[in-house]
């Protein structure tokens, strides 16, 4: 007879494992199992036809771990099977993370710094293949010496370069600035468009840039698939694809529209200060007991919160010029291009 479950608790994870101390035997009539002992007592069995009884070998089952409020996290399986097989557990999980991070970073905000539609349209496409921070440093020269559309469409392209230089690709980046303030001047009136098929027109602009303009600067929903996102997404299993635009179609459906931009920066923000590429701070995570990859990082808290960055680790954002409600959580402005 099996002794009774063993309720183990995972350490660091508020997780939960079910253990049973039995010995696996010979299945029984019913999905029951046999040990030596009921064998013998078996009609028509070994004891009954003169042989010893055949005694299995003991084999300890493997402990399921599972989440302490759901899903059982499997690698490789469809997102809606990984948080509990249906699509009605996915949708759920997933809106309680985004509660769950609203409450941690009810301050969160984008962190490019602008003061225009134009301004964040300009930031958003140097943003590329460089950070938030570096582009922040960089623009308040430049639009101190071009303010407008019209000005940085008549600009000498050299000039451009060389203050755009400390954010990469400068040369391509000075093309595609340029080029989508000259067809704001000439298609628009010098005005950035409230229109996603009129902003992906613009030279350098696609469907991420447009979704941070048209939720940042006109409040009109849309879900910014960056890089961390992207990542976040995928660990969670909301989600296997790869491709950004089935991303963007495939998490906008877990949730309203109304939802879509202040999740992505709650998610963005998670990614840039908890949840990291290569180490993420598992244990200093406030959504562990929710994450399918629990574990893929450190999980010794102590060791994890060594790992956090910006306001969670004592370092300062990205934005030279925070919004009021992350200074007044504690948060930290940026420091300027050049200091030390």
């Amino acid at each position: 007879m099996s002794k009774s479950p063993v309720r183990a608790q995972a350490k660091g994870a508020g997780w939960v494992v079910d253990r049973h101390d039995s010995a696996v035997g010979e299945q029984g009539p019913g999905g029951g199992k046999r040990t030596a002992r009921t064998a013998k007592k078996a009609p028509g069995g070994a004891a009954a036809r003169g042989r010893k009884a055949p005694v299995k070998k003991a084999v300890a089952k493997k402990p399921a771990v599972v989440p302490e409020k759901g899903a059982v996290p499997v690698k490789g399986a469809s997102a809606a099977k990984a948080v509990g097989g249906s699509r009605t557990a996915l949708v759920r999980r997933a809106r309680q993370i985004n509660r769950e991070l609203a409450e941690v970073y009810p301050y969160a905000h984008p962190e490019l710094d602008f003061e225009n539609p134009f301004q964040l349209l300009v930031a958003t496409v140097l943003s590329a293949q460089t950070t938030d921070l570096r582009v922040n440093q960089t623009t308040p020269a430049l639009f101190a010496k071009y303010p407008g559309p019209e000005d940085l469409a008549a600009a000498n392209p050299e000039e451009v370069e060389e203050i755009l230089r400390p954010c990469g690709f400068f040369r391509a980046k000075t093309r595609s600035v340029m080029g989508l303030s000259k067809a704001l001047v000439e298609d628009y009136g010098g005005e950035v468009p409230g229109r996603l098929e009129d902003l992906v027109k613009l030279p350098g602009v696609g469907r991420k840039t447009a979704f941070v303009v048209l939720g940042n600067a006109f409040g009109r929903p849309g879900i910014t698939v960056d890089t961390h996102f992207q990542r976040l997404v995928r660990r969670w299993q909301w989600t296997e694809q790869t491709d950004p635009d089935k991303i963007e179609a495939e998490v906008g459906s877990l949730f309203p529209k109304s939802d879509w931009t202040d999740l992505s920066h709650h998610v963005i923000w998670h990614g840039r200060r908890i949840c990291h590429a290569r180490k993420p701070a598992c244990g200093a995570c406030p959504i562990a007991h929710l994450c399918p990859a629990y574990g893929e990082g450190e999980t010794d808290p102590e060791k994890a919160q060594k790992l956090l960055k910006y306001e969670k680790g004592g370092f300062p954002g990205q934005r030279l010029k925070p919004p009021q409600s992350y200074l007044d959580a504690g948060g930290k402005p940026a420091p300027p291009l050049g200091a030390a």
